[in-house]
């Protein structure tokens, strides 16, 4: 068992052209140094266990993980390294899990380097109590003796500069989290060969053991080598017609007709042997530049491939919002499916409780504008404008209303001059 850091975006070696006035702009450019560890295993007859991934941070993110692996275990660390319950967990989830069936009883010999998170009490419990013995590496020599590190390592991290080469070739500027599980399992698959693993073991003297083996790989003191001197070495002169003269790969349609010209026109005559070699020269730049048409519309082909796929799976990616799926420190890849599924389901209920409030607030709305109208009607009736004032005598309007009202006291007439 090994653990490995893999950064995310870092590329072997970058070649890149930039101004003489501005070198240092590019420093740092599209590079994220986010570095995620993985805890792997590989045993002696080939085989190889399920990883678990560190991520660095504190929670997880649903889109993390839309790239399906099922079996493996992630967890989350502040420091991006591993820990004791991080080892622990390693342990309870993924080796015995995977190892007590087909050990049979068997104790099972457990190799790690001694960093101090391997050794802690509870993992020393575990192990004394599941028949596991945990071996341990001498300090600096995990480059001769440990397998993940002597032939394995390296052809996984090349295999995953490789992916993330197809993957910037695909229009990716940045690659981030939500990439690496869709770039790190094709790189295992490439890599976690059955070959490579028993290379690794056979490599380390470990199994079959044979401490030889890594005995003789030791440097040994370099030997007395004899140069000769450059008045010793004799250099013989050749005549100018004899020096062959290589013809210009032609990269145009024109460039190969004018090679296709040159050949029936000046070599197919001659027999002698300089214009056979140069006849022989002038068939193989031909023939390379059919070549490189045909490499070069292979190339196209897959190209457009790589790039429908690399829209499919983008697709996935943002059509996943980053939600924290959960808190704990170590979750499997399963746990986390059943945790995006719940999710999903809340956010679906809500959604439709929302709207269910939302339509008894206007069938409610309906109600009190129906209850409404005849009020608003009656309120009309009654605030009808009052008649106009008519200049009659109060008998009059009694009789109009039919209210039956006292006499009017009587008074004399009033006298009058003429």
């Amino acid at each position: 068992m090994d653990k490995t850091g893999v950064m995310l975006s870092m590329l072997g070696t970058v070649k890149v052209l930039v101004g003489k006035d501005n070198m240092r702009d590019y420093r740092g450019a599209r590079v994220k140094r986010t570095l995620v560890t993985a805890i792997e295993c590989i045993s002696g007859d080939g085989r190889y266990l399920d990883p678990m991934i560190i991520w660095p941070a504190a929670t997880h993110r649903s889109n993390w993980t839309t790239f399906p692996t099922p079996g493996w275990q992630y967890a989350c660390s502040d420091t991006r390294y591993t820990d004791s319950y991080i080892s622990l967990q390693w342990l309870q989830r993924i080796f015995d899990p995977a190892t007590k069936e087909r050990a049979r009883g068997k104790p099972r010999v457990l190799i790690c380097d001694g960093f101090g998170t391997h050794e802690t009490p509870e993992v020393l419990e575990f192990c004394f109590a599941n028949n596991i013995l945990l071996c341990r590496l001498p300090s600096h020599t995990s480059h001769k003796l440990q397998p993940c590190d002597v032939a394995v390592f390296s052809p996984l991290k090349a295999a995953y500069r490789e992916q993330v080469k197809r993957l910037e070739r695909g229009g990716v500027n940045t690659i981030g989290k939500e990439h690496f599980t869709s770039l790190y399992s094709p790189a295992r698959e490439k890599a976690f060969t059955s070959k490579n693993i028993k290379a690794g073991f056979a490599a380390s003297g470990l199994f079959p053991f044979n401490p030889d083996r890594v005995l003789r790989s030791m440097p040994k003191p370099l030997a007395n080598l004899t140069i000769p001197k450059a008045d010793e070495v004799n250099v013989e002169a050749c005549r100018e017609n004899e020096l062959p003269q290589t013809p210009v790969t032609p990269v145009s349609a024109e460039g190969l007709a004018s090679l296709r010209n040159l050949i029936i026109e000046q070599d197919a005559g001659a027999l002698d042997e300089t214009s056979k070699r140069n006849l022989q020269r002038h068939l193989h730049k031909l023939a390379k530049a059919t070549q490189l048409s045909l490499a070069e519309g292979a190339l196209h082909k897959k190209h457009i491939r790589f790039l429908l796929t690399v829209n499919s799976e983008a697709k996935v990616r943002r059509s996943t919002t980053s939600l924290v799926l959960g808190k704990a420190k170590v979750i499997g890849y399963e746990e986390l499916v059943e945790a995006r599924e719940k999710r999903a389901e809340k956010d679906a209920a809500q959604k439709a409780k929302g709207k269910g409030k939302r339509d008894r607030k206007r069938k409610s709305a309906a109600v009190d504008d129906d209850a409404a109208k005849p009020k608003t009607k009656a309120r009309r009736v009654t605030e009808e404008p009052e008649p106009a004032v008519m200049l009659a005598t109060t008998s009059t309007v009694a009789a109009v209303v039919g209210i039956e009202t006292a006499p009017a006291p009587w008074r004399a007439p009033v006298a009058r001059m003429y």
